[in-house]
């Protein structure tokens, strides 16, 4: 879908179908076990075009009081906030952390809109309106439940239960365009059940000295290698000609996460190839064997990420010694798992760092890419799971 012209509406304008027609109805789907047998559901039918229409439908709002002036480097921050679940210490950052605060353009992903988890937020909006700046959300999924693992023990009920991507901008945006995607698994065979498909959302950003095209990318945690690099180059089919950016998280774990089988199987090979030789050469280069293809498409489509990123260096930990992750891996791994994994990192702290955030560019002068940890470790509440990536476009 592609918006030239935006206009600015209100969360109730665009989705204001889903509190009346469709979430009163969504407990009676929870049965269906695929999305075949949810699309062949008598009562799903009626709703179905609605349902579709408005998981397609960017919502876009401007709360810039002004244009700002030119000026010599952007800044560009990419960041999968979890949800919107820590808002108001994730806003008091991005207000006032003076890296954070320098921020031009800001690449979501993981953003809520409507979820009882994030107190029914538009977490996109709420952020643009109380930074001053313009934001397109792009949903992805309508939720049939309040989320996964702990999720589910919130009080309350969802408001519109969207769940997607965004990009937030102090220049204008133009040309917004939604690229959906297909799954990389059957998101109705799982406990936690979706409607929808994984979207990256692009728009090209009016710089008064510089035009770019600008994408908020999150690939699919639970496919394969294969499939997030097929997801990537559709994701290159739709950028523009000219100087771009790509950023969010992309999920480069190295596993095929597509079944727990998959996934178990692959984390005895890394077993056998040694944990430590792992985590240096593979969770934070994901880029050198797994997840190659991912690259070798950038770089097919004149693409750089060297430069744009800071290489080998953490963006998420894994940390088996958290009951919430425990918790969060158990939705598909067996128990029974549990203490080998625990095992295998016992020389780590039983902490496995990952490299899952990137950004590439096509185009530009990336300069100065960073990775703040500390609005994850050393928090008693982490911010989100991810940190922020940051880099600077030099004009």
């Amino acid at each position: 879908m592609t918006v030239d012209q935006p206009q600015a509406l209100t969360a109730a304008e665009v989705y204001g179908e889903l509190p009346d027609n469709i979430l009163p109805i969504l407990q009676r789907f929870l049965d269906c076990r695929s999305e075949r047998e949810l699309a062949g559901h008598p009562e799903f039918l009626p709703i179905a075009e609605t349902t579709h229409r408005l998981i397609g439908t960017p919502h876009f709002s401007d709360h810039r009081p002004s244009l700002p002036p030119a000026k010599s480097t952007y800044r560009f921050v990419a960041w999968n906030i979890e949800r919107g679940r820590q808002y108001d210490a994730q806003l008091r950052a991005l207000k006032e952390h003076p890296y954070l605060r320098e921020c031009d353009v800001l690449l979501i992903t993981e953003a809520d809109a409507g979820m009882a988890r994030s107190d029914n937020r538009m977490v996109a909006e709420s952020l643009a309106r109380e930074l001053g700046m313009a934001q397109v959300f792009a949903p992805c999924y309508l939720a049939l439940g309040k989320g996964s693992g702990i999720e589910r023990d919130i009080q309350g009920h969802n408001a519109y239960g969207l769940h997607g991507n965004a990009i937030l901008s102090r220049y204008p945006l133009k040309d917004i365009r939604v690229i959906p995607l297909v799954n990389g698994v059957d998101k109705m065979a799982h406990n936690e059940k979706r409607i929808g498909r994984q979207a990256a959302v692009a728009a090209t950003i009016e710089f008064p000295n510089l035009t770019v095209d600008a994408v908020s990318v999150h690939l699919d945690a639970q496919s394969t290698q294969r499939h997030r690099a097929w997801q990537m180059r559709e994701i290159l089919k739709h950028v523009k000609p000219g100087p771009a950016i790509l950023g969010g998280d992309w999920n480069t774990s190295t596993y095929n996460s597509s079944s727990a089988f998959m996934a178990i199987m692959g984390f005895w090979l890394r077993v056998f190839m040694g944990p430590g030789n792992v985590i240096r050469n593979h969770y934070l280069h994901p880029e050198r064997w797994f997840e190659r293809r991912i690259f070798h498409a950038l770089e097919k489509n004149a693409f750089e990420y060297r430069q744009s990123n800071v290489m080998g260096e953490r963006t998420a930990y894994y940390d088996m010694l958290s009951p919430v992750a425990l918790r969060n891996l158990g939705e598909w791994v067996p128990g029974w798992c549990m203490p080998f994994i625990q095992w295998a990192l016992r020389d780590h702290g039983g902490r496995c760092p990952l490299k899952l955030d990137w950004f590439a560019t096509r185009g530009l002068h990336p300069i100065h890419p960073v990775i703040p940890h500390e609005f994850r470790e050393g928090l008693d509440v982490p911010m989100s799971d991810h940190d922020p990536v940051g880099v600077d476009i030099r004009v």
